[in-house]
C-alpha cells in the first residue's frame, strides 16, 4: 500500500506513536546492550587483574545468558499482567546497580556471580519490548519497527567500543580505581537515570494514551483487535499450548543459532582487533566499523521485508551472509582484510532480526504471545552462553580465534538451513500476514 493510499488517521496515529515511543525504546535497548557487552572491552585489562583465562572469561561473559534464560518467561508474564511501564523501570534500576557493582569483582568467582545476577536483573527487557510493540503497531509495520529497535545493537557496540576504549586509557587511576572498573561504573549510570524517564513517558496500552486523539485511539485499538481476532479465530492457543508448539520450537532453534554467532563475535572482537597491535583507544575505534556498516544492512532488511511482505527468504539470505562473513574473517585472522568479513557478518546477523521477530505475533496473541516470545528469546539467548564459551575454549586450546570463527559461521549457516525447512509460507495475501513459520501438517 502506497503512502497516498494510507488513511490520514492511520498516518497520524503511527507517526505519533513512533515519535513518542521509538526514540526512547531504542535508547533504552542501546543502554541495555552496552551494559551486557561492555565486559568485552573491560577484558582488555580486567582479565589480567582478576586472573581470568580466555575460558573463564568466556564462561563469565556467557553465564549472563543462562540466568537470563531462567528468569525470562516469568518476567515477561509479569509485564503482560501488570504493564510495561513499571516493570521495565524496575528492570533498568536493578540491572544498572548490578552492572556498576561488577567493578568490584575481585577474582573469577565474584566475576561469575555478578554476571549471573546481571542476567537475572535484565531478564524480560528485550522480549518485553517485542511484546510491547504488538500493543502499539499493526503487523504490517512490525518489520520496520523491529529493525529500528535493533539499530540499538550496532550503535551500542560502536559506542561501547569508542567510549570504553577511551575510559580504559584516560580514566585509569582516578579515585584509585582502574580503567576497567570505571567502564562498568560510568556505563551503568544511564540505565538507573533513564528508569525515571520510562515512568513518565511510557504508556501501557493505546486505550489509556491521553496523548492520542480519540479517533486515533479508536482506530488503533480497532485495527489491533481485528488482527488479534483473525489470529484467534484460526486457533487460539493457551500459554502452555504455545510453549509446546513446534513453530515456537523452530523459531527458538533459529534464534539460538543466530545469537550464538552474534555474541561469539561481540565478546571477542575487541581481542581479535587488539591482535593488530593497536592501542586500547584505536582498538575501540576500529571495532566500531563493522557495527556501523551492519546498521545499513539492518535498515535495508527491515524495509525490504515489510515492503515485500516476506520473511523467510530475507532471514535465510541474511543468515548465509553472516556465515560467509565469519568464514572470511577466520581465514584472514587479525587483519584489516578480516574486518570486511566481520562487517558482512554483522550485516547479516542484524539484518536477520528484522525478518525474524515479526514471525511469533503472526500466530500468537495475549499471554500466549508473551510466554512464547520470552521462550524464543530465552532459548535463543542461551547461544549467548554457548558462543563465548566455545570460542574461549577453542582460543585456549589452539591459541587462535580461527577455528572459533568457523564454529560461529557454522551456527549462522545452520540457522539458514532450519529456516529453509521449518518456514514454508513466505508470501501471503494482503489481509493475511506473511512469513508465518508453520508446523508440519497435522
Amino acid at each position: 500500500m502506497s503512502s497516498a493510499e494510507v488513511p490520514a488517521v492511520e498516518r497520524r496515529t503511527i507517526a505519533k506513536v513512533s515519535w513518542r515511543l521509538l526514540p526512547l525504546i531504542v535508547v533504552l535497548y542501546c543502554i541495555a546492550y552496552i551494559d551486557r557487552t561492555n565486559v568485552s572491552f573491560a577484558a582488555l585489562t580486567m582479565n589480567k587483574d582478576l586472573g581470568l583465562t580466555a575460558y573463564v572469561y568466556g564462561l563469565g561473559a556467557g553465564i549472563f545468558f543462562f540466568s537470563y534464560f531462567l528468569f525470562e518467561i516469568p518476567s515477561n508474564l509479569i509485564l503482560e499482567r501488570f504493564g510495561a511501564r513499571l516493570w521495565i523501570a524496575r528492570i533498568m534500576i536493578t540491572w544498572g546497580l548490578i552492572s556498576a557493582l561488577t567493578a568490584f569483582a575481585t577474582g573469577p568467582t565474584s566475576f561469575l556471580v555478578f554476571r549471573f545476577l546481571l542476567g537475572a536483573a535484565e531478564a524480560g527487557f528485550f522480549p518485553g519490548m517485542i511484546l510491547y510493540f504488538t500493543y502499539w503497531y499493526p503487523s504490517v509495520y512490525r518489520g520496520r519497527v523491529i529493525s529500528t529497535l535493533f539499530i540499538a545493537q550496532p550503535i551500542a557496540n560502536a559506542l561501547a567500543a569508542i567510549i570504553s576504549g577511551a575510559i580504559l586509557d584516560n580514566v585509569h587511576g582516578f579515585l584509585g580505581l582502574k580503567g576497567w572498573q570505571w567502564v562498568f561504573i560510568l556505563e551503568a549510570l544511564p540505565a538507573i537515570l533513564l528508569a525515571f524517564v520510562v515512568l513518565k513517558m511510557m504508556t501501557d496500552r493505546p486505550a489509556v494514551a491521553t496523548w492520542l486523539a480519540e479517533d486515533e485511539r479508536n482506530w488503533l485499538e480497532g485495527r489491533l483487535n481485528e488482527e488479534r481476532h483473525k489470529i484467534d479465530s484460526v486457533r487460539r492457543l493457551s500459554l502452555w499450548q504455545a510453549l509446546a508448539d513446534r513453530r515456537v520450537f523452530a523459531l527458538s532453534m533459529i534464534y539460538f543459532m543466530s545469537v550464538t554467532a552474534n555474541y561469539g563475535i561481540v565478546f571477542f572482537m575487541p581481542q581479535i582487533v587488539k591482535g593488530m597491535n593497536l592501542s586500547n583507544q584505536m582498538t575501540g575505534l576500529v571495532t566500531a566499523v563493522p557495527y556501523i556498516i551492519g546498521t545499513i544492512g539492518l535498515l535495508a532488511w527491515g524495509y525490504s521485508s515489510d515492503r515485500f511482505r516476506e520473511r523467510r527468504w530475507h532471514l535465510i539470505v541474511a543468515s548465509l551472509l553472516a556465515g560467509a562473513g565469519l568464514i572470511w574473517a577466520g581465514w584472514f585472522g587479525s587483519s584489516y582484510v578480516a574486518l570486511a568479513g566481520m562487517a558482512a557478518a554483522t550485516t547479516g546477523i542484524y539484518g536477520s532480526r528484522a525478518s525474524f521477530w515479526p514471525m511469533p505475533s503472526m500466530f500468537l496473541t495475549g499471554t500466549a504471545a508473551a510466554g512464547a516470545i520470552a521462550m524464543i528469546n530465552a532459548t535463543g539467548n542461551l547461544g549467548g552462553y554457548v558462543g563465548p564459551f566455545v570460542v574461549g575454549w577453542i582460543k585456549d586450546s589452539t591459541n587462535s580465534f580461527q577455528a572459533g570463527l568457523y564454529f560461529l559461521a557454522g551456527c549462522a549457516i545452520t540457522g539458514a538451513v532450519i529456516t529453509f525447512f521449518a518456514a514454508r509460507a513466505s508470501r501471503a495475501p494482503e489481509e493475511v500476514p506473511a512469513g508465518v513459520v508453520r508446523a508440519p501438517a497435522e
